[in-house]
């Protein structure tokens, strides 16, 4: 499968520096503010940005991490088991300010799951989306709040978010699984003609 690279780690050590300042101006007071990262990458994206908010700010801050599975649409709960891992967020929720990080907002589904999640577990003040790469095709009126990157892709590519805390290398890359290794074309369709 081809791919392409659209960031690199300088990108996203660049893009994160932006996100953490456009989090500091509009949330005034860092006191009630709580990062949430979703499972897998969205932890060491939260981790990161919660690193530089600290280096500008000076104050420490809580970061948590929150798995949904057991809220997906997409998933048989047999399934949901299988996948389930721990969330932890080590401060209450009520009245705060919490920021869920993930790294591809796509279709909106994983974001609602989450906040269903994060809901059953108190009531913040609000809930902020901060993604690192929106790719569009929203199938729910979800918004991020702050976007890394727009990156309009086609159903059928895959966006691949790698973090050296997962995969050994920080990149971003676009996938067509449809695209010939070879020319380089995509191959026709079925019934096409």
């Amino acid at each position: 499968m081809p791919e392409k690279i659209l960031m690199t780690e300088e990108d996203i050590r660049r893009t994160l520096a932006r996100i953490a300042h456009e989090i500091i101006e509009r949330n005034k007071s860092l006191e009630q503010l709580l990062l949430v990262g979703l499972r897998t990458r969205g932890v060491p994206l939260a981790r990161r940005l919660a690193r530089n908010i600290e280096q500008y700010e000076k104050s420490s801050l809580t970061v948590g991490a929150l798995d949904f599975s057991l809220y997906r649409d997409d998933l048989a709960p047999s399934e949901a088991k299988k996948a389930l891992q721990r969330t932890d967020i080590p401060s209450d929720i009520n009245g705060k300010s919490v920021v869920l990080v993930d790294d591809v907002l796509f279709t909106g589904r994983s974001i609602r799951a989450a906040m269903d999640a994060l809901i059953d577990l108190g009531r913040p003040d609000s809930i902020q989306l901060a993604v690192l790469i929106d790719r569009g095709h929203r199938e729910m009126p979800i918004r991020a709040d702050y976007v890394g990157k727009n990156i309009p892709s086609a159903r059928h590519e895959d966006i691949q978010v790698r973090l050296t805390e997962t995969d050994g290398r920080d990149e971003v890359a676009i996938v067509n699984p449809f695209t010939d290794r070879v020319t380089g074309s995509q191959p026709e369709k079925m019934g096409s003609r």
